[in-house]
């Protein structure tokens, strides 16, 4: 049986698509059109997967499967196999319901293959840009435990408190970016329409403007005239800081400076040392060994500075040293986590400590958040006043002056 991606038009006139499983291609357009469905395209999954490569597809970047989508098919199928439900079956209800055609083509695959003798996990890390390794490993350990339907639960938990704390910073950054590009178009178009009318009046009565209007001209001339060559410098130099910082060194300073920042910083890495926190707990729970849950943790991280530090916690464990102390030795962790890393270790309570400071920097991350989007609005606001002002009083104060202008007194 093969997963085909199929086109179609409705007896409405109304274009739909899907994926669906079916013996050949006779037989999935007998059955869609049964549904009152006229196929007018139909690819086996992976001859559709090379055309998508080949093709330009812009919109593709937007049909990404989010966390919370993947999230949500975790938890339903958790759900299944919890009441009982076979996996192959679970899979089958599980896909039936999904509207993702990514995710559904996915899980459509993984369930063929699991029906032809692979394990689960085998079948899941054939489709990577949707399940990362995180995944990967933790459906292998339920495997093995026999605990598939617990370790799916926490699985799925993890991805919404991830998804959550993505969510609440990008909002928090929706508003002031969208100001910030509204001020310089406004900016643009006083800069090179309005001013440059209104001083064109000024410069007529051939009089002597204050310093301050005379900036204004200049800045307007500069911008009516070099617009090409800013926007030039802004596209050259945007391209060139992407290369350099997808160099080594360039990544590595980058991150550096990323969790250095005075405000920005404490941010960043209180929302890492959360997800490292809750990464490693959720994967020691669930069965994964110690080196290889510190391995998939690294790579989650997403900050060379600090893989560096759980790399190098990683190699010294294997020397038989503690999880703590390597941490504390690269000064790059919080005092109170190492703290709690240690007594952990000792109780052997080290999952129980590893929520425990997940959740305090969840919530640390969660205030912060708060605290930076109510002060960044007014912030943003006296800013756009007070550019608007720069631009306002030199020509507001000459006005005043037209009598003047106008007599030659």
């Amino acid at each position: 049986m093969a997963v085909y991606v199929w086109r179609g038009i409705t007896a409405a006139g109304k274009e739909v698509k899907g994926v669906r499983d079916a013996d050949n291609q006779k037989a999935l357009r007998a059955l869609l059109r049964k549904e009152g469905i006229f196929v007018t395209e139909m690819l086996e999954e992976a001859q559709a997967r090379v055309k998508k490569a080949r093709d330009v597809d812009i919109a593709r970047y937007f049909r990404r499967v989010s966390p919370l989508q993947l999230a949500l098919a975790t938890k339903q199928l958790a759900t299944l196999l919890r009441s009982g439900v076979p996996l192959v079956e679970s899979l089958s209800a599980l896909i039936d319901q999904m509207e993702s055609p990514e995710l559904k083509g996915a899980f459509t695959q993984a369930r063929d293959n699991v029906n032809e003798g692979s394990s689960f996990h085998d079948a899941l890390a054939k489709h990577p840009a949707i399940f990362k390794d995180l995944y990967v490993h933790m459906v292998a350990a339920g495997e093995a435990s026999g605990t598939l339907e617990l370790v799916l639960s926490r699985l799925a938990g993890f991805l919404e408190n991830q998804s959550k704390l993505q969510n609440k910073v990008t909002g928090a950054l929706v508003y002031p970016v969208v100001l910030l590009v509204v001020t310089f178009l406004t900016l643009a178009v006083m800069m090179t329409v309005v001013v440059p009318k209104v001083t064109a009046i000024f410069q007529s009565f051939r009089q002597a403007l204050p310093w301050y209007t005379r900036a204004l001209i200049a800045t307007s001339d500069f911008f009516t005239d070099y617009w090409w060559a800013m926007g030039i410098a802004i596209v050259g130099g945007a391209f060139g800081f992407q290369r350099w910082r997808n160099t080594p060194k360039g990544r590595e300073r980058w991150d550096r400076l990323m969790i250095d920042l005075p405000v920005l910083g404490k941010l960043n890495l209180m929302a890492s040392v959360a997800r490292f926190a809750r990464t490693l707990a959720t994967l020691l729970t669930s069965g994964v060994p110690l080196l290889n849950a510190m391995e998939i943790t690294r790579n989650v991280l997403g900050n060379v500075a600090l893989m560096q530090v759980i790399e190098d916690a990683r190699n010294s464990i294997r020397e038989g040293e503690s999880i703590a102390e390597p941490l504390k030795r690269s000064g790059r962790l919080p005092p109170i986590v190492t703290h709690m890393i240690a007594v952990g270790e000792r109780s052997g309570q080290l999952e129980e400590m590893l929520e425990n400071v997940a959740d305090s920097y969840d919530q640390q991350v969660d205030n912060q958040v708060n605290v930076m989007t109510s002060l960044l609005n007014p912030v943003m606001i006296l800013v756009l006043a007070g550019i608007v002002v720069c631009v306002i009083f030199p020509i507001l104060m000459p006005l005043m002056r037209i009598n003047e202008f106008v007599t030659g007194r």
